[in-house]
């Protein structure tokens, strides 16, 4: 899988509910093929940005572009195609085999008319041949670990093919081996071409598989940077709250 990554510029971002600010002021910008992680304590606006950049919030100010086009432009199926969005973790109430569920991934370009098509099948079996799942064809879901479910949703990501691919949290709950399998292979699809936007908790897994990180606190950008500039002690310090010693790994 090759192609070209989407690049995303964010000018002014905020959003507030009500009276309650969740984002002032968010400049970010994404080049094709950059793999960005947004790091930040909880609350600190991270998912809500990425609700911001996906459709499935409106700014209360500024602006979302995809190639330089006005995200409010663009049509929610155009949308559907272009970005390609992996949940930390999904629990199916029925069985699916895992071929099924990466397929589904291809519902933004199937014909409402003729449904699934054999480029759409091909897709999916492409995708999982690209996250390397064979070996769980023909498998149900739910009976899988958590951490081959995570690789699963990926697969469904990749075969949707938007240009994008934007997590929230894709570590979460995942075993140590998994977490470098997903991790891994996040930098394999960037190094295809696509742009990868993701949100991660863990900051020295973050530190070492992203090359540039983006920091908020507060629902406001406080740095964005390599890992050594981002995580700084200083930062950790003030934005954690914490003794930069208890993150060994960044010290």
């Amino acid at each position: 899988m090759s192609g070209q990554g989407l690049r995303v510029d964010i000018d002014g971002l905020s959003l507030r509910y009500g009276t309650a600010a969740v984002l002032e002021d968010i400049d970010l910008h994404i080049g094709p093929g950059e793999r960005l992680c947004l790091v930040g304590p909880n609350g600190a606006g991270k998912s809500s940005l990425l609700r911001c950049l996906t459709g499935v919030a409106e700014p209360s100010e500024g602006s979302v572009r995809l190639d330089q086009v006005p995200l409010a432009e663009i049509e929610r199926s155009a949308i559907a195609r272009t970005i390609s969005v992996v949940p930390s973790q999904v629990d199916l109430p029925f069985s699916m085999r895992v071929e099924d569920v990466v397929l589904l991934g291809r519902i933004p370009h199937e014909n409402p008319f003729t449904g699934q098509s054999d480029e759409d099948r091909a897709a999916a079996e492409a995708a999982i041949r690209r996250v390397g799942i064979e070996k769980l064809r023909g498998r149900d879901v739910r009976q899988l670990s958590m951490g081959e479910r995570q690789l699963v949703l990926v697969a469904m990501a990749v075969a949707q093919g938007g240009r994008l691919i934007v997590l929230d949290e894709p570590t979460v709950h995942l075993d140590l081996r998994h977490q470098v399998d997903v991790l891994s292979l996040l930098e394999r699809l960037a190094g295809d071409g696509l742009t990868v936007l993701a949100v991660l908790h863990d900051l020295p897994l973050a530190a070492h598989f992203f090359p540039r990180l983006a920091l908020l606190d507060e629902g406001r950008l406080v740095a964005d940077g390599t890992p050594a500039e981002v995580l700084s002690p200083e930062r950790i310090r003030d934005v954690y709250e914490v003794d930069p010693r208890f993150v060994p790994a960044l010290t």
